[in-house]
């Protein structure tokens, strides 16, 4: 049974960062819950969390390059399929919540591995925000939300065949609802009036502010995470295997990581030894 062909390797110190940006990143989507307004402006917390975790993935960027963790290929691939899943993004954007952005990055996730979904998580949102004009502060939210699917889909157990399909079917139509639950907290503070039944209530119990969130998810994007769900199951079902098989063909040839062996003789070294030019030397025939 073949893992995934990590194109970028989380080790050592990328490891540690992005599980510090993984845990900082839960905090600043769920600050609401967890920040007293009394003592920290709730309108200052955002920025600065996601000012933390911007820093935190550039370390993730420099600690993968000083330690030889990304190459010239594993770039290439993150650069080619980020432009492919902000081409698709487009297409279904504001069509009862179809999106063909996620079903490519869970796939791709899958062959290439966690480090690489994270990456591509970030990279496809940013630059399907800058074709579709929808930079805001949003985008830091949905962002890290796809690089968290990216990052999960890369962890999942490893299974073949159809129980592989089925569970990165079934994957990606949670993903699609988690998506949607975790970008929903971007607006969520600030867009009801205070006075609303699902609004944010500053100084509430945590059950209260569950409570208001999870009425107010399901009353207004229940609907759209739904057709992303079910966009990504079909999706995966239907395009799956031969993704995969590409996916898997060019890992393979593209060899990440692949050890480099230097040969011991110098050039122009009489003792070198060639052979194959040898062999086939002794089989020409000669005249005589």
């Amino acid at each position: 049974m073949s893992r995934p062909i990590a194109a970028i390797e989380l080790k050592g110190r990328a490891t540690i960062v992005v599980v510090m940006a993984t845990f900082i990143g839960f905090v600043a989507f769920f600050w609401p819950f967890v920040v007293a307004p009394d003592h920290f402006a709730s309108s200052y917390t955002p920025p600065l969390m996601f000012g933390v975790l911007l820093l935190l993935v550039l370390a993730v960027l420099f600690a993968e390059l000083a330690s030889g963790g990304i190459d010239a290929k594993a770039i290439a691939m993150l650069g080619v399929l980020s432009a492919v899943g902000a081409a698709l993004r487009p297409l279904g954007a504001g069509t009862a919540g179809v999106e063909f952005v996620f079903f490519t990055l869970v796939l791709a996730a899958r062959v290439f591995g966690p480090g690489f979904g994270f990456a591509l998580g970030c990279t496809t949102l940013f630059g399907s925000a800058l074709i579709t004009a929808g930079v805001g502060p949003w985008l830091p939210y949905q962002m890290f939300g796809c690089a968290w699917v990216g990052l999960f889909a890369g962890c999942l157990p490893q299974l073949r065949g159809r129980w592989e399909i089925a569970m990165l079917a079934i994957y990606g139509a949670v993903a699609g609802y988690f998506y949607g639950f975790m970008s929903n907290l971007s607006f969520w503070p600030f867009s009801l009036d205070p006075g609303s039944s699902i609004a944010y209530s500053p100084g509430a119990s945590l059950a209260t502010q569950l409570h208001h969130y999870l009425v107010f998810d399901v009353t207004t994007s229940l609907g759209w995470d739904t057709g992303r769900a079910v966009t990504n199951f079909v999706a995966i079902l239907v395009v799956g295997p031969a993704a995969l098989r590409t996916f898997r063909r060019a890992a393979r040839r593209a060899s990440f990581a692949a050890p480099v062996h230097f040969d011991s003789h110098p050039a122009g070294d009489p003792g070198r030894r060639e052979p194959t030019r040898q062999r086939r030397a002794a089989t020409i025939p000669t005249r005589g």
